[in-house]
Order: C-alpha cells, then structure tokens, then sequence
C-alpha cells in the first residue's frame, strides 16, 4: 500500500464530522503524497526521481500559499457566525500541519536514498566541508564568485524583523549560543538572502573516470562560508535558516473597471503577494524553543505553522539538476527515461492543406505524444493565409516566447486578430501582463477575463472565406496553448470544422469581447451559466436509465473533484446501479466503495512520466462524451469562464471509449486506487484485468499495462482507432 499511513484516518479525514466526503486539502496531501511516492520508487530512474522531490516541495510551497492561507481565512470568517464550524476547520488545520510535518521528514529520507545512487552514477551531493577537500574548494570557489558578490553586510537580528522577509524567501541568522548569552541578544545578526540567487549550484569536473557533477544547496553553501566571508569571528556565533511563506493568493474583483483600467489593475494587486499574511515558517539549525514560540507570536501563526525543514529548504531546486544534467551522463548511467520524441501528425505535415483535410473529419490531438507544433503549424497557416480574415485565441497560460504570439503579431497588419487574456492566471500574471502589452502594441485586439470570472477555456478560432463564404474552424482544448507545458502535461485538443461550434466558439469570444457571460449554445456546454447544471441532469439520466434496468455507466477523468454537488448525484447513481469511474489525478472528496452508498464507485489516480491534465466526461446511456477544460469543483463551475466541447466524429468518440479511457483504468503500474478508508493502494492485477480490451492487448502485449506508455505507441502507429466503427450516435442529450 503506498504510503499513507502517517496520514489521518477516515474520520479525521472527514470534511465534517459523519459526513461522507473527504476534506479537498487533506486529499490534496494525498496527492503530494502520491507524487513523493514515484520520488521514492527504485524502478524509476534516479533523475526521474529527483525531478519528483522538487514537485513534491514546489507543490508543497504553492500548498502553503493557496490552500492553507485560504483555510486561515475561513477560520476567521466562520468563526463570527457559527463557532463549531470553525472549530472542525481549526481541527483540519491541525491535521494538516502534523501531516505536513511528517511528510517533509520523508522528502529528506528520500533525498539521503537518492545522494547514495547519484553518487554512483557519478553526481555527488556536497552537504557539508567533510565531503573531502576538492568537494569543500569547488563550493567555495561557488561561493565566492556566484553567491558572495549578491550579498550585503550583516545587520542586527531581532524577531521582530521576520516579518520583513519577502514570500518565500530566505535568511540566514547568526545567534549567540555562549553559556553567559543570557537574554543578551546584541551579537545575533542576520543576512536576508536574495530570491535571485539559485537554490542549487552544480559545477562539472573532469576526471579520469569521465564527468562529475557536484552539486550545493544554497544553503548548504552559506552555511559552511558565510561566517568566514563576513569575518564572523565570534565562535559561539550558530548558523541557522529562516524561510518564510506568505499567503500568495489576491482577489481582483474587476466588475467595476473599464477594459484600459483592468492591466493596472491587476498589476497593483500583485503587490500585495508580497505583503500577504505568513502562513508557514521554516526553519533548520539549532533554535531554542523560547525562540520557535517568539516567531510564532511575532508572526501571528499557530502551533504547527512553524516547521522544522529537515533535509534542505530548496528540494525545489532539485529542478534544475534534472534539466541540466548533462545528457552524455544521463544516458551513460540511464539517470532519465530514454528522449521522448513526439510525434508530428500527418495531416500536418503540409499545414497548407488542413483546411481541407478538416472538410473531411475532426483531427484529435493528444499531447504530448502529438507534438503540440501541430498546433502551432497549424496557427501560423491561418495567419499566413490570404483567405483567412480572422484569427481569435484565448490565452491563460502562454509561454514567454510563444511562436503563437509572433503569428498573431504578423497577422495583425492584415487580419483582425483577437486574443482574450486572462491577465490573473495565478502566478503567470506578470507574463500575460507583457504578452496583452506586447500584442496590443501589434494591433491585436485584446479582451480580458471581467468581473470575478477568470477565463478558463481554450479555443482558437479561424474565419476563412472559401468561394465567396464564410467558414469557421475551431480548436477546443483541455489544456494551455503553451508549448512548454504540452511537453510535460497530458491534454486532448479537437479541430474541428463543424459549424455549430464554430458558431458557437464566435458567440463564447463575443461575449466576452462585449463583458458578458456567455449563455446557452448548440454545441458548447459552457460555465458559469449552464455547465453544473448539464452534468447533474447526465449523471441523474444515467441515473434513471439504471433504475429502469437498462445500461448506464459514468467515466470522468478530472484533476480535481470536490463539488458536492455532483458528488451527491455522483452517490445517487451508485445506489441506482450506475457503473462509474473517476481517473481523479489530484484532490477527491468522493468515497468510493461504501455499501448504500458508493458500492458502485472505482476512484484511480495515475501520476506518471506526464502530468495528467486532461478532462473527458463520459455517459453510456446518453452515449454522450465531452473534452472539458474544467474540473469539478465549484470554482469552475461558478467562477470561471469554461467550456465543455462534444466529440461528435464517430472514429474518434470510439478511440476515446474504447482505447484512451480503458487504457487508464486497465493501468497497473503507476494507477492508485482509493479505498473506502480514504487511503490509496497500489492496483491489483484483477482489478484491472476487465479493462484490458483486444487493442490494448495487441500493444500491451506481455508488459504489465501502463497508459501512458501505450499513448506513445500509439502516436508512432498514428493509430486513431479508424478502423472501428461507431453503432450509435455520440454527444446524446438527456434535454
């Protein structure tokens, strides 16, 4: 079973007391914990593993900042109206604090295990001047060069001055330690580490045995040579380690601003990240325990919120080791899977001549085993085009240099081209701030996500005038147009040229362009006005066919499910006799398994190679299937712009059915599974064996099946799943 006996049992697991749905935030430890685990799993090679510690700390980080910041604020609002309430919350709180703590002793487990193999493979950690004599001069040679000229003078430590810490970063404290210190605390000073400096250093050396690497925590590094640069003298002077985490998140309602007013907006609100409340201090190194109960109440935390970083305070940075690992190394000692190369589809390899190819069928995309330059191959044709007189992209996460842009920028001299720009996609603001500029600057309209809606949904549209009409192709995705995370995240996109959504797709940008939501469509299921709506009525038609006895079956693969709403439908199912299935990657406040209740339920997780992203809604009787940039959670539901979009073409309604989705719950190898005590296990062989179709088993063959590693056969075949045939009509309607 994987690990999850140090976290909560059930009961404490419980979002209330009796009631049957798991905590999200308590989950979504879970899901941290599933993450650590592939850290933590010798079959993976080791920098594989590497690259999940630092997920696991960056996710920790982002943890800190969103949820548990947002969970303090609850307290304090519930606390005015309904004191049992909060009390339950408090306790929530509590749990997730000793969770936590227990969880980064692990990370620090993990990372002793992975020193030992990357030292074998010819990558040495230096942690301390013991490391030998060449480790010792290589990290001060960093020092000196790198670290040293970045810092200024020590100044007077005092607890008070904590506070003064930018999120998330970090300080170095030298206190008195001598047995006459007393309350004395004159000669404690500290040094505020700039967040420009890397968290790990690596140097490669050459030896008779090939290449080294050796690689330095940032604070590892000050902490063997930052006394002596500074002429610290004093010996009872200790170093210690502060790193302190602020809430991160920040509401800009933008009901009340103009469009010109809103980029400004959003850029003053970002100044309050940095002055936002603590929720987390971390500390390393000898601090007494007057001195942890000072910082707490300087800072205003509770107990739990002050946590010991055993290890390092920059797993994080680990990151950068994976990247930058020489691939000579990497594939001398096999540290990373074998390149992943993906696979450009055909019909794009003479981008020209898609739209014709489009005449014919829908082209389904799924990324990152069709290269996300299909796509962009695909983007740059329009712009190019003459008979192209309209390019219309919406954007939430873009990379920073996207060909996509500069396609759009050269367009805009002879196209109308407009973007919608979700300027508080959290943490990637000041990027779409620059990229609104930048292509505002080009002549390309731009809208903005208004009110407290965000925008969420991925569309890009095209209007092409072909003898002498007007003809619209759309591409809906589950996931960014960025080309950086199509590479790292699992998405399904559709081009397609139907008219109805692409009718449908003018309408959704319209109504943003003019400030208003978008309502009702032919085609498109859209949030806030209809979304939740749609998926209880499919989930209570399913529902009612079982009930009459005729076959039902609910399949959704989401990154999160938390609403109760759909749960509450999603249980009443289950009684009825629903089969369903829920490939749920991250947070899940469903309990699957209970009799009366969920018997009727299977919950699976898969955290592979790939970040899992995409989101397919699925129901038999309805035959009704849906690719959704939106999970099921109430932000989604209700405070955001998203859409849904039906698979209409028959082929690719029935690859999806009948090769994408029993691929995932067939999965053995890297699919937990939730059990009716709120714990994860590893899958058992039958469990899975029901899902195992004839396709899958003419690619799996003698290999234990592995979704992901299927897709990317898959995509070397070109396989579409052209050859089946499609008995009954998709994209059904319980209306």
């Amino acid at each position: 079973m994987l690990q999850v006996g140090f976290l909560p049992t059930l009961p404490s697991l419980l979002k209330a007391p009796n009631t049957p749905l798991i905590h999200r935030d308590l989950s979504w430890l879970q899901f941290n914990e599933r993450v650590l685990a592939e850290a933590r799993q010798a079959t993976n090679p080791v920098l594989e593993r590497i690259k999940f510690l630092a997920i696991s700390s960056s996710n920790l980080d982002e943890f800190f900042m969103i949820r548990l910041a947002a969970l303090g604020r609850s307290i304090g609002t519930v606390g005015k109206t309904d004191p049992a309430a909060a009390r339950r919350l408090m306790q929530i709180r509590a749990s997730i604090l000793e969770t936590v703590g227990k969880f980064v002793v692990r990370q620090s487990e993990a990372l002793d295990v992975l020193s030992s193999e990357l030292e074998a493979a010819g990558v040495f950690m230096v942690r301390t001047p013991k490391e030998g004599e060449q480790a010792y001069a290589l990290g001060k040679r960093i020092f000196e060069e790198q670290i040293f000229p970045q810092l200024t003078a020590p100044e007077p430590f005092s607890v008070g001055k904590i506070g003064s810490l930018q999120n998330l970063q970090i300080a170095a404290v030298f206190q008195s330690q001598g047995p006459n210190r007393g309350n004395d605390r004159s000669n404690d000073v500290w040094f505020k580490i700039p967040r420009s400096l890397p968290s790990v250093y690596w140097m490669i050396e050459k030896s008779a045995d090939g290449e080294q690497i050796f690689f330095f925590f940032l604070d590892d590094l000050l902490a063997m040579h930052l006394g002596t640069a500074f002429k610290l003298a004093d010996p009872t002077l200790n170093p210690g380690f502060l790193r302190l985490t602020r809430d991160g998140d920040f509401t800009v309602d933008l009901e009340e601003e103009d469009t010109e007013s809103i980029p400004e907006v959003v850029r003053t609100g970002l100044g309050s990240r940095e002055k936002g409340r603590p929720v987390r201090l971390q500390y390393s190194g000898n601090f007494s325990e007057e001195f942890l109960s000072q910082c707490l109440r300087a800072l205003r935390m509770v107990a739990g919120q002050v946590l010991y970083a055993p290890g390092t305070m920059n797993f994080h940075g680990l990151w950068s080791l994976f990247i930058q690992t020489p691939e000579a190394l990497v594939a001398k000692s096999s540290m990373k899977y074998p390149p992943f190369a993906s696979i450009m589809p055909k019909p794009f390899h003479t981008p020209k001549k898609l739209f014709e190819h489009l005449k014919q069928s829908d082209i389904l995309l799924h990324h990152p085993y069709d290269s996300f330059d299909a796509f962009v191959a695909w983007i740059q044709a329009a712009c190019a085009d003459p008979d192209v007189t309209q390019v219309e992209v919406t954007i939430y996460r873009m990379d920073a240099l996207s060909p996509i842009v500069d396609a759009m920028k050269g367009a805009a001299a002879t196209k109308k081209v407009r973007a919608i720009i979700e300027l508080r996609a959290r943490f990637d603001e000041l990027n779409n701030l620059r990229l609104a500029e930048e292509l505002r600057k080009a002549g390309v309209e731009v809208a903005f996500g208004f009110g407290k809606l965000k925008l969420h949904a991925k569309i890009a549209l095209i209007t092409r005038i072909e003898n002498g009409e007007t003809k619209l192709y759309t591409h809906l995705s589950t996931g960014n147009y960025n080309a950086a995370t199509a590479r790292q995240y699992t998405d399904l996109a559709i081009l397609t040229a139907n008219p109805e959504i692409g009718q449908d797709a003018r309408g959704f940008i319209d109504a943003v362009f003019k400030g208003q939501i978008p309502t009702s469509f032919k085609q498109l299921v859209s949030a806030p006005t209809r979304m939740h709506r749609k998926l209880l009525m499919h989930i209570q038609a399913e529902t009612e066919a079982a009930q009459k006895g005729e076959k039902a079956r609910i399949v959704a693969k989401v990154n999160a499910l938390v609403d109760e709403g759909v749960i509450d439908h999603l249980y009443m199912a289950s009684n009825a006799g629903v089969q369903v299935d829920l490939i749920v990657r991250g947070a899940c406040s469903l309990i699957p398994g209970i009799k009366g209740l969920s018997e009727n339920i299977r919950v699976i997780s898969v955290v592979d190679r790939f970040l899992e992203h995409s989101r397919i809604y699925y129901f038999g009787h309805s035959n009704a299937m849906y690719l959704s940039s939106a999970d099921w959670m109430p932000r989604n539901f209700f405070s955001r712009l998203e859409i849904a979009f039906p698979v209409l073409n028959a082929n690719l309604y029935r690859y999806l059915e009948e090769i994408v989705i029993p691929a995932y719950l067939a999965d053995t190898v890297k699919a937990r599974e939730l059990t009716p005590l709120g714990t994860w296990k590893k899958r058992s062989t039958a469990s899975a064996k029901a899902q195992v179709t004839p396709p899958l088993k003419a690619i799996f063959k003698n290999q234990p099946p592995r979704s992901q590693f299927l897709f990317e056969e898959l995509a070397k075949q070109e396989y579409r799943g052209t050859s089946l045939e499609k008995t009954t009509g998709p994209a059904g309607d319980p209306e």
